[in-house]
This record gives structure tokens, C-alpha cells and sequence, in this order.
């Protein structure tokens, strides 16, 4: 369970990231948090493993006080996925990137090594095994970075921006790779812009603009909402715009897979 409880959080330049945040997320949720540049998504993320403190207010993780707990020892039940995968490197190869961790919290060496070898085969980087992390394009730095913290198996993951660099087919397995861990029973926190990713992924989504929460709904409600989304500065996925065009033949905006929307339409012509 995470608890985030009248969490107000300012930067030490005066700027007022977060305001009266109250949110409840359980465990084994799904959730993506949405929102324009600004709104507060990523500082909300750095809350969950203590990287920052509220200025006021408390967050609560499985238990825990954040306040009162470090990083490291909250780092073992939160595992967070940087947009800048590189803020996360510093080891010279990516074995020994991923396998560092597992150092840290006291893995036993047989063991290190079938994690780190599952993680690389799981996110294709076992060509990249003695690379440097640095070397690596922008897609598999962010795929490596997802692999340092699934190597642990923390019970939270939380992920900033995780589509950005990925091409078509690399988000397709962002998305199975998601939907593995979630019915693993870990809880998946996103942070995105790509309303085509989480409209896939359909996840309970925290709406936030301006530092606060504007909207907690599920993607069904949430993504077909276009004066909200409008007010947020997102975009509204493809399927959502096509049938609020087709408002004239009675159909209600909504997500879909297109062979539905197609025999939603033909019904409606005959």
C-alpha cells in the first residue's frame, strides 16, 4: 500500500511541485500518471523511495514512513526507471550494471548471475553483456535501466517516461514486459506522455496539472474526456478521436480496437 497523505513538496528554488496530494495506491495496481510537463509526475515518483521528502504532509510505503527511513532501505522494495536511463550508470559494463545491486542487498553470487542472465535475455541486451552502458543506444539504455531494478524484483516499479526512445515494436514489448510484472503482483506506477501506450495498457490513471490531482479514473473514463485532456495538454488517443467524429451516427467517444469500431459502424449503417 502506498499512501501519499495532504503531501505538499516546494524546491529549495521556491518552485511548488506538489500541493495537497492525497492518494491511495494498493497493491498489484496498475497506475499511470498523467499530466503536461510540470505537473508534478516525476517529483511525485521521487517521493515513492525517499529521493525526496515532503515539505509538508507524509507518504506511507508498505508501511513506511518515508520521512523517517533512507533511500537505500526503502530501495528495496521500490525500484524507479529514470527518464534519463544514464542517471542510473556508473558501472564500466552492463553486467556489472545490473549485477551491483544485487551486491548491495546481499545476493549470493549463484544467484546474482541467474537474475542478471534473465534480465538480459529478457530485454535483448545479452549482445551488450561486457559493453559499456554509455556505448548503448537510447532504447537500450532505457531497456537496461528497466533491467537493473526487475533484476532485484522489487514490489514496486515505478517508471518515468519509459516509451521515450523505444521504436513500435520495443513499446509492444514494454507493454508485455508491464503486464507480466502486474500479474506477478508487483505494483506498476507510470509516468507518461504516450496516451497511445497507457490507452493500450488501459491502467487507473492519476491526472495531475499544476501539482495537484484533477482526475482519478480509469482509462476508459479518463482518455475520452477531451475537455480534461484538452486542460492537461494531452493529446486524445487516435481510437477516442475517431469516435467522437462518428458522434453523428450515436457513437459515444470511447477506446477500442478498430476491427470493433469497424463492426460498431457497420451496425449502425445497416
Amino acid at each position: 500500500m502506498i499512501i501519499f497523505e495532504n503531501v505538499e513538496y516546494t524546491y529549495p528554488n521556491g518552485f511548488k511541485a506538489l500541493s495537497s496530494i492525497n492518494l491511495e495506491i494498493k497493491d498489484g495496481e496498475l497506475v499511470a500518471l498523467m499530466g503536461e510537463n510540470g505537473a508534478g509526475k516525476t517529483t511525485l515518483l521521487k517521493h515513492l523511495n525517499g529521493l525526496l521528502k515532503p515539505s509538508s504532509g507524509r507518504v506511507i510505503v508498505n508501511g513506511v514512513d518515508t520521512r523517517h527511513a533512507t533511500v537505500a532501505s526503502l530501495s528495496r522494495d521500490v525500484g524507479i526507471v529514470f527518464q534519463n536511463a544514464e542517471d542510473m550508470f556508473f558501472s564500466p559494463t552492463v553486467w556489472e550494471e545490473i549485477s551491483f545491486a544485487l551486491h548491495n542487498f546481499g545476493y549470493q553470487e549463484e544467484v546474482i548471475k541467474k537474475r542478471v542472465g534473465w534480465a538480459l535475455k529478457f530485454m535483448e541486451l545479452e549482445d551488450y553483456r561486457d559493453k559499456s552502458p554509455f556505448l548503448l543506444s537510447g532504447g537500450e539504455k532505457k531497456r537496461l535501466a528497466l533491467a537493473i531494478v526487475l533484476a532485484w524484483s522489487p514490489k514496486i516499479v515505478a517508471l518515468d517516461e519509459p516509451t521515450v526512445g523505444q521504436d513500435v515494436l520495443q513499446k509492444e514489448k514494454m507493454i508485455q514486459i508491464i503486464r507480466q510484472a502486474n500479474q506477478q503482483g508487483k505494483t506498476i506506477i507510470i509516468s507518461s506522455h504516450d496516451v497511445e501506450f497507457i490507452a493500450d495498457l488501459q491502467p487507473r490513471i492519476i491526472l495531475m496539472s499544476k501539482g495537484k490531482i484533477i482526475k482519478d479514473g480509469y482509462a476508459e473514463e479518463v482518455l475520452t474526456d477531451l475537455s480534461l485532456l484538452k486542460e492537461c495538454r494531452l493529446i486524445p488517443p487516435q481510437m477516442v478521436s475517431l469516435t467522437y467524429e462518428l458522434g453523428f451516427l450515436g457513437i459515444k467517444p470511447h477506446l477500442g480496437q478498430p476491427e470493433d469500431i469497424a463492426l460498431e459502424i457497420i451496425r449502425r449503417l445497416r
